[in-house]
């Protein structure tokens, strides 16, 4: 049997960002994190697309965005260590959501709000689209909703960044999985791994992603959250568009971005909830019309590789789930993202180490995230998911 102060149950980036910010916090205990995967190669974080926005319609969201905005602008200087950068190719060529007639109105109302809480978001004209992306197919457009400061980033230099420097700060990484949590009398008590061996400890976060819904559902604590995958595709196109490309979000939700000189692009197919890592090729077909509708270019493509990953999915209201779980002392949460995470990640990391070692939230409130809000019916509807 071993001892701890804080355990993290996740090494990604939530585990990685809410162990550094606890140490930023002045914790001075002993922080332990246990990762099942070292190599990261299934994690979601190392799997995500990338990118970055603020174009959402719910306050908190837009809030996470804006603060993670200004960490990652810095991040290479401000998480340096020593003479090493911490370098996360943050590309801010802009997020942009394409629009139909019918759209616009929705876009217009969520302008508004992003617009109050500082986002320098804009509709845009069919004609500035063509500013943005000359070859785009317009007819059946009514403009789009864009935000120049968003783009895209390397989610896997982000994370290790945040592991290297928690590390740097005494936090002890454990490669091995958390079988099963361990509680007593509505109190968090440890973990158990799968090797039998226990850990104490009276705080437990659970950040384990696409599989801490399970660990909470064996404790009695089930939340509406499931493992859903999602596939990217990478391809190049015979003929080169004229400009590299914002985050483009089509009608149809089918989006694509550059990377390097080829594209990456993606859908939300319809998929059974699930841990499934096989990535197929023949599910490109259900893109490559629309692909080819948008951008001209894209009717001659070549698709060169892909990758499948996945989400852990609020299948309620498809956003974070975080802080304390009102039925179990000690026992913290930070799941349920539903592709958000590395978006949020500064800022969640941050909120935790706050509520954990000072009480309350100071930075952010992330209130309205709490555990208890499906009890209690308030909801935080956010219409642009993708």
């Amino acid at each position: 049997m071993k001892k701890a102060d804080i355990i993290i149950v996740g090494g990604g980036v939530m585990g990685s960002s809410t162990a550094y910010s606890l140490r930023k916090n002045g914790f001075e205990g002993s922080i332990v994190v246990f990762e099942k995967d070292p190599t990261y190669e299934y994690s979601s974080t190392s799997r995500s697309a990338g990118g970055f926005r603020q174009l959402y319609s719910t306050a908190i969201n837009i809030q996470l965005s804006r603060f993670s905005l200004a960490v990652y602008k810095n991040f290479a200087e401000d998480m340096a260590i020593g003479e090493e950068k911490a370098e996360i190719d943050f590309k801010q060529r802009g997020y942009l959501f394409l629009a139909t007639e019918r759209m616009l109105s929705s876009f217009q109302k969520q302008l508004k709000l992003q617009n109050s809480l500082g986002v320098p978001s804009e509709i845009l004209t069919n004609a500035d689209l063509l500013g943005i992306i000359p070859e785009l197919e317009t007819g059946d457009l009514a403009g789009g909703l864009f935000c120049k400061e968003d783009g895209y980033l390397d989610p896997y230099s982000v994370m290790q960044a945040y592991r290297k420097n928690a590390q740097f700060l005494d936090v002890d990484y454990v490669n091995a999985e958390v079988s099963t949590l361990l509680t007593e009398s509505g109190r968090i008590k440890g973990v158990q791994l799968t090797n039998g061996t226990i850990y104490n400890s009276p705080i437990v976060i659970n950040c384990a992603g696409a599989w801490g819904a399970t660990l909470s559902e064996e404790i009695g604590l089930p939340l509406p959250i499931v493992p859903l995958k999602r596939q990217m595709y990478v391809f190049d196109s015979t003929t080169r568009l004229e400009k590299m490309l914002p985050l483009t979000i089509d009608p149809t939700g089918v989006y694509f971005r550059h990377e390097m000189d080829r594209v990456v692009a993606g859908f939300s197919d319809d998929v059974k909830p699930g841990i499934d890592f096989k990535w197929k090729r023949s599910s490109f077909d259900h893109l490559w019309p629309i692909l080819a509708h948008r951008i001209p270019n894209f009717e001659s493509l070549k698709l060169e590789s892909g990758w499948a990953g996945m989400y852990d999915h609020n299948t309620v209201d498809q956003n974070a789930i975080i802080g304390e779980h009102p039925l179990m002392k000690g026992y913290y949460v930070a799941l349920g993202f539903s592709g958000h995470g590395m978006q949020q990640a500064p800022g969640v990391g941050i909120g935790l180490a706050e509520l954990i070692c000072k009480g309350k939230y100071e930075t952010l409130d992330l209130t309205p995230l709490r555990v208890e809000r499906f009890a209690e019916n308030d909801l935080v509807m956010e219409d642009a998911i993708v």
